[in-house]
């Protein structure tokens, strides 16, 4: 049976390869440095921290964009807090106004709450953007493998980056990454929450707690496991989880051309 424990890394090892990483994608983009959103969640946290590791906060720039009125207050802070830890230079702005902008075309629709939080993300991205080209730096994205592998991102929101620093962890090997370079316990424990409607909680739209979701992941993608093998440890969850990965393909590769030149 597959252990939590089994997914255990060399964080001194993990953190020298992505801090390396980082480096290397600044240095052959010729930008001098990186913006990232900062959200108050362990992702968004522990890409800051090892932006800094890689760079020094100098190089390191933060955006705090809550929604005011989806957004929890405690989340605003935390992002705060990390900056402040960190000595990044950093700014806050909240995006309502830009959300309520959309309400005055016709096809808005405020009770449709996916688009309307899928809308968050891309103002997000796109503020990004405008910082990232006014002061030459790369988008740092904050996605994390569990989340790319099953899709749950935002195309051309959260997705829409220039370099994924942490891509390649699972959600529960971010959060002990996390307790290795310091980030504040608060933060390490948070449940995600993309919060882009209220109440938004990860595990409850992915129905699947992390901790297993990661499992599942592991024995798929690593252990290259058959789907009755790992139904045989995790049951019809494996299923679930297929299914969300097959579904999101399309978030995970560049736009199909049509081929006209045979």
């Amino acid at each position: 049976m597959l252990k939590l424990d089994d997914l255990r890394l060399d964080w001194g090892r993990v953190t020298e390869s992505i801090t390396g990483f980082i480096k290397g994608m600044v240095a052959g983009s010729g930008t001098k440095g990186v913006v990232l959103g900062l959200s108050g969640g362990i992702d968004s946290t522990v890409t800051a921290y090892l932006a800094v590791r890689a760079l020094g906060r100098e190089k390191v720039y933060g955006l705090i964009m809550p929604d005011s009125r989806v957004t929890p207050r405690e989340d605003v802070e935390d992002a705060r807090m990390v900056a402040s830890n960190l000595g990044i230079t950093f700014w806050e702005r909240d995006i309502a106004d830009i959300v309520d902008s959309f309400a005055r075309s016709e096809f808005y629709d405020p009770d449709d709450r996916v688009a309307v939080g899928n809308l968050r993300a891309r103002i997000r991205m796109s503020l990004l953007y405008y910082v990232a080209n006014h002061r030459n730096l790369l988008v740092a994205g904050t996605g994390d493998r569990s989340e790319i592998l099953i899709g749950y991102f935002t195309k051309y929101g959260d997705g829409g980056v220039d370099f994924l620093p942490i891509g390649d962890l699972y959600k529960t090997q971010v959060r002990w990454l996390g307790e290795w370079l310091g980030v504040p316990e608060r933060i390490v424990r948070k449940p995600s929450s993309p919060q882009l409607w209220r109440g938004h909680r990860a595990e409850d739209e992915i129905g699947i707690p992390y901790e297993r979701l990661d499992l599942i992941l592991h024995a798929i993608f690593d252990l290259r496991m058959g789907r009755e093998e790992a139904k045989a440890m995790f049951g019809d969850d494996v299923d679930r989880v297929l299914e969300m990965h097959a579904r999101t393909a399309h978030k995970r590769t560049v736009p199909p051309v049509a081929r006209v030149r045979l």
